[in-house]
């Protein structure tokens, strides 16, 4: 019943529209290729922050979470911006004085009282090693 001079994109009267199912499929393509790629956007801070510190990189997740949930984009901003400073190890160092601060402290001899033993305290730790004076003392034996 259609003339035969309609263009192509017009649905013929019998059978099914070609371009709309060509442009469905279309859709439904760019639909995911958008999400994928807010996903990847999305997901930015977390993979920068990856190769950091373990509470640097929880932190950054947690501001991602929070921003996907609240749709406030400052959470992915400041995620973001912690996933770029690198944070200085604060916590080996003190861990290591912690440590030297603790064998000290069980080298010295303390008293049934808890108070430190005065002749103690006077001599050095490393009493193993003879001094200069103990070596002439022993020289003449």
């Amino acid at each position: 019943m259609a003339p035969h001079h309609l263009p192509f994109y017009l649905a013929p009267g019998s059978g099914t529209d070609t371009l709309m199912v060509v442009m469905g499929v279309f859709l439904i393509g760019i639909v995911l290729w958008v999400g994928t790629l807010y996903w990847k956007l999305h997901s930015l801070p977390e993979r920068m922050a990856h190769k950091s510190q373990k509470l640097q990189f929880e932190l950054v997740a947690v501001l991602g979470l929070i921003s996907l949930f609240t749709h406030m984009h400052i959470f992915w901003i400041a995620g973001l911006l912690l996933a770029l400073i690198d944070i200085p190890d604060f916590g080996t160092p003190l861990r290591s004085i912690a440590g030297s601060v603790e064998k000290i402290a069980d080298a010295t001899p303390v008293s049934d009282g808890g108070d430190v033993l005065p002749e103690a305290a006077a001599t050095p730790l490393l009493q193993d090693k003879p001094g200069p004076a103990k070596e002439k003392e022993h020289s003449h034996v």
